[in-house]
């Protein structure tokens, strides 16, 4: 109970503050106007047309991509793209900076930041034109435009550029203006919008027709199943391991005064979303080239599309299909271990240690460093893609054997739950300021 009424103050003393408070209603109302946007149809498109093309879809990537776009795909809204060539153009550029020199250059000052920013607003540019003009080509192509001329298309393309644009200014001011970071808080109400259609089709699903005993037993079954993916979730996302480093000792007059022992957090899952997202990309990406060409192959090919999509895993009248639940977990580990490998360098850590004169116990600067670093960063990767796989395979698992098919899966779980810790911490760091208690402080 105590904690309870902590927490309730914390959120009183958020409130309290006006910078805080402006700033929550700064993004609200940010929020609002994007769902709103997300009703405005594309002009020229014959939504009835395209509602059917989607309802046939079978490739994960379609629901994954309708998902983050908090259903403005399968609407065909102006904000159809959603934030997502911003997201690439972030990913890409992160990827970038190992390869070019001068781009990790530029991340080390803040000049060399905001630079960062515009070169991956301005990709997000390109990616969004790229992605427009193969959907309108796409539309073109199967008469789903309500006029079948070039103007319609080249209206088609513009409405989408410009709702992806608007998206991304729209989440650098919440960045600057408001709470947490525009582009994440942005794709966290987009998932959350479809959170209550998911609810209905639980109900459906599971209670739907059935008595009062079998409706309440089920209620209790779902209910304990998110509660377990959420702390699951949490904890995958919190732990890290603790790489213990001490300093060197300094001698002061004829004392020799040996520093306090430091550490290195290790985090258990570096990697995030990215693994799953990359995963499932790949696997969904034949059955999305076909979906848009509009043909279905058939012998071998078609049964190695069913095998990539995840509508089929788990299903008891095809368990044949559930061997791409296996390639799909291969690819999660090997991107969970190419992502780290470009983003944590031991060699780079190993230096810095040597360089402030700081060393691991029990293992000599230098190589032994660098090795002792690699061997904690294998064994961590194999553990974050495993706690991975589970948050990403259960909603598979039951969608396969049930038949629950809902958008709300473990990708979207992992997002809303990292970028509301990061928000809270956001909040906190604010209200700490002003010698309040923040909404994670336990006094």
């Amino acid at each position: 109970m105590a904690s309870t009424n902590t927490g309730n103050r914390g959120v009183l003393n958020a409130l309290k503050v006006p910078e805080v408070r402006k700033r929550i209603l700064f993004t609200l109302l940010i929020l609002v106007v994007v769902r709103l946007g997300a009703q405005i149809p594309v002009p020229g498109v014959s939504r009835d047309v395209f509602s059917n093309w989607f309802a046939n879809q079978t490739a994960g990537a379609v629901s994954l991509f309708d998902m983050i776009t908090g259903g403005s795909f399968s609407q065909m809204s102006v904000f159809a793209l959603s934030i997502t060539p911003y997201i690439t153009s972030s990913i890409i550029m992160q990827l970038m900076t190992i390869v070019i020199p001068s781009l990790e250059e530029l991340q080390k000052d803040q000049d060399g930041r905001e630079k960062m920013q515009k070169y991956t607003f301005y990709l997000s540019i390109i990616l969004s034109a790229v992605q427009a003009v193969a959907m309108g080509i796409g539309f073109y192509r199967n008469n789903s435009l309500q006029t079948h001329s070039v103007f319609a298309l080249i209206v088609v393309i513009a409405s989408m550029i410009v709702g992806a644009c608007v998206l991304v200014f729209f989440g650098e001011e919440i960045t600057k203006h408001g709470v947490g970071n525009g582009i994440s808080m942005i794709l966290l109400f987009n998932i959350i919008s479809r959170l209550p259609q998911d609810m209905k089709t639980l109900y459906d699903t599971f209670m739907k027709g059935r008595n009062i005993v079998k409706a309440g037993l089920a209620l209790i079954v779902i209910l304990a199943i998110i509660i377990f993916m959420i702390a699951f979730v949490v904890v995958l996302q919190e732990a890290y391991v603790k790489i213990p480093v001490q300093n060197s000792s300094k001698i002061q007059g004829r004392r020799t005064l040996r520093s306090q022992g430091d550490h290195i957090p290790f985090k258990i899952n570096s990697a995030n979303v990215i693994p799953v997202i990359f995963a499932s990309s790949l696997m969904s990406m034949p059955g999305l080239i076909v979906s848009f060409v509009g043909k279905t192959p058939g012998g071998v090919g078609g049964e190695i599309i069913r095998v990539l999509s995840q509508n089929n895993w788990f299903n008891p009248a095809a368990m044949q299909y559930t061997v791409g639940a296996v390639i799909y977990a291969l690819l999660v580990i090997a991107f969970a271990y190419f992502y780290t490998s470009i983003t944590f360098n031991p060699q780079e850590v190993a230096e810095q240690l040597k360089e402030r004169g700081s060393f691991i116990p029990g293992h000599r600067p230098g190589k032994q460093t660098v090795d002792y670093l690699q061997s904690v960063s294998n064994s961590t990767i194999v553990i974050g893609a495993v706690g991975l796989l589970i948050v990403a395979m259960v909603p598979i698992v039951l969608s396969g054997l049930f038949g629950a098919d809902v958008s709300f899966g473990g990708t979207s779980l992992i997002i809303i739950v990292g970028v509301i810790i990061e928000t809270i911490r956001q909040v906190d760091s604010k209200v700490g300021q002003r010698h309040l208690t923040g909404i994670l402080s336990k006094k």
